[in-house]
Order: C-alpha cells, then structure tokens, then sequence
C-alpha cells in the first residue's frame, strides 16, 4: 500500500466555518476529458441599452425612473423577496410544522452607469466607490429596527439566476440571521473563546505562510482557494487584520478590498477567456447591536464552470443525497488562477 496524500487519494476535508465535511476525490481528475472545449459567443453588449431597466435615466417596470446616475446607484428591490410591512405570526402544529413571518428590506446595487462592463473590466477607484456603497447600506439597514443582519452579494452570469446583465449587485436585510452565518457565527465563537484569536486570523497566517492555496494578495487582503472548496475554482478574499464587518475597514483596506475584487474577478475571465459566472457575497456579523469579537468578515465566490466556458458543474446524486464532492484539489484550482494574467483578456 502507497502512503496517504492528498494529490492522489480520495479524502474528506472539513470547513472549520461551517463545521460540514466535503469529499474529495483528485484521482477522478486524471482521467481524459472528452468533452466540448468551446468558447461560447462573446456577448458584446453596448454601454447603454435603452431597453434596461438598470440604466441610467431608464423607466423600472414599476413606473420608477432611474436618475442620471454617474457611478453608482441604489433603489428598494422592485421584487423584494422580503417586506417591511410583512405582519407578525407563526405556526406551530406538534412541532412537525413550523413557520415564522420574516420581514425585511431587499435593496439593488447599481455598480456603473455602463451596461457593457463587470467588476474585472471595471477600473479599482470605480469597485471602491462599490465598496463605499455597501458600507454605507450596510450600517443604515443594520441600524433600523427589526434588522439583525444584512446580507450583500452577487450573482454574476445567466447560468447564476442573473436576470440582467447591467453590473449590480443586491442587499437583502432580514429579521432573523439566516442559515449560513449562523453556522459561521457559532464556529468562530467556539473557535475565539477557545483560542483568543479568530478562526480566519489563524487560518489566513497558515495560508499565507503556504502558499500553495493563495491566488492574489494584496498589503492588508488576501485572495485564495480554501482548502475545504466545494466549487471547482471557489475562493475567498479576506482580510489579514480580524475585522468583523465592512464597517472596521480602514480607507486603506477598503481600496485594497476593491483591489481583490478586481484581481480575482480578472483571473476568472481570463480562466476559459469568458465572462466568469459566479455568486459571491460578503458573510460578515450581524446587525443586532451585539458585540461579536469572534467574527472575521469575509468574502465568498462560488463559480460553476468546471473545465470550459460552457461545461457547468452541477451538485447531483451523492453531493445531493449526502454529501458535497469534488475532483479538482483545491491547490491544483489555486495554482491554475494564481498563473493566469492580471491583465483582463479583453485588454491583450
């Protein structure tokens, strides 16, 4: 029998964040790839589309007009999927059927004016003006009653649920903390009360002193692949220093973050040389007024695509019925990023 390791048998890794295990199976990404390699049709869209509802000065489908905007806007979700005016009430029947009313504000991030562009194409004092955005909805929403968390993400691409393709982002603020910080919170707590450090403090000096997992990094950010990745090319950015939410930012880490976000983004384009689909978004603590010491913000990105432009991977079967598995090592993933350009290949 050969000796254990991880680049050539199948093994469970754990996320310390979550508490949940992942299988992985690198053996299965040795063997001969067959299928189609193709570059699907660049969608060349131009900077302003008079038919989106996104664009500046443009009419919603609710009779709203968007104003002039120059860089970046923000409005209350036309669809919110959560209400502020959603009343109070439960249901309780044997504990076999329970539900509980959950209100709360959704709200659409603008990026640019531009319909043509996405974050890797956009220029960093651009992103960071993003940045400021969600500083800003994340402390105004986080103050209002009845708000105990405010979760802001991305979803990039059609293949993500994306319905539009203007660049912008969503902020969704709830009542209640929803599932996956909830996890993260009570790990980290369980971590920072044992060790008196955060989980992601720790975790990113390991990282770093590695390497093998690391894509970009930056004076006060770093970007990389965690070493318990579900998505073929998933990653993270985090900061160096323990921050809890966008709001501990200095002006610094904040263009640096703006700075991340540009190079991870640029490496996924230049990846299959496609506009990269993803969902991303930023777990950070709740808005509930408490202290949480514990908690290490942090950014995620789950990509689907596998081995090209159009080739998706898809949580089937086992990962369905028990549990997550991929093929690709997260160290193989990382070291395939971290080698692309930082050049956008539209820009070659």
């Amino acid at each position: 029998m050969s000796q254990f390791n991880l680049e050539d048998h199948s093994h469970r890794r754990l996320n310390p964040l979550t508490g949940e295990y992942i299988l992985v199976s690198p053996h299965r990404s040795k063997r001969p790839w067959q299928g189609q390699v193709e570059k699907p049709q660049e969608d060349k869209r131009p900077e302003y589309d008079p038919k989106c509802y996104l664009c500046a000065g443009n009419e919603r489908v609710g009779g709203e007009r968007n104003p002039d905007y120059k860089d970046t806007f923000v409005f209350t979700n036309d669809f919110s999927a959560l209400l502020s005016d959603t009343p109070e009430g439960s249901v309780d029947e044997d504990d076999l059927f329970k539900a509980e009313s959950e209100s709360g504000i959704c709200k659409v991030i603008c990026f640019s004016p531009r319909h043509d562009l996405t974050i890797p194409e956009m220029e960093v004092p651009a992103i960071r003006k993003v940045v400021d955005v969600w500083c800003r909805e994340y402390e105004e929403l986080g103050s209002k009653e009845g708000i105990n968390y405010v979760q802001i993400f991305e979803n990039k691409g059609s293949i993500m649920g994306c319905s539009n393709p203007h660049p912008h982002g969503q902020i969704w603020s709830s009542k209640n903390v929803p599932t996956e910080p909830v996890k993260k919170g009570e790990n980290q707590k369980a971590y920072f009360e044992k060790k008196g450090r955060t989980l992601l403090t720790d975790y990113v000096a390991k990282e770093l002193e590695k390497g093998e997992r690391i894509v970009a990094e930056n004076e006060t950010f770093v970007a990389l692949v965690p070493f318990w990745a579900v998505w073929p090319f998933e990653a993270m950015i985090v900061p160096k220093r323990a921050v809890s939410n966008v709001l501990g930012l200095t002006e610094q880490e904040k263009t640096d973050f703006a700075d991340m976000y540009k190079q991870l983004t640029v490496k996924y384009d230049n990846l299959f040389e496609v506009s990269f689909a993803y969902s991303a978004g930023i777990h950070q603590a709740p808005t509930d007024g408490k202290d949480y010491p514990e908690w290490h913000m942090h950014m995620m990105f789950y990509p689907p695509l596998l081995r090209s432009a159009s080739v998706k991977k898809f949580m089937v079967g086992y990962e369905m019925l028990a549990t997550p598995q991929r093929d690709i090592t997260a160290e193989g993933a990382a070291k395939r990023l971290r080698e692309l350009p930082d050049v956008h290949y539209k820009q070659k």
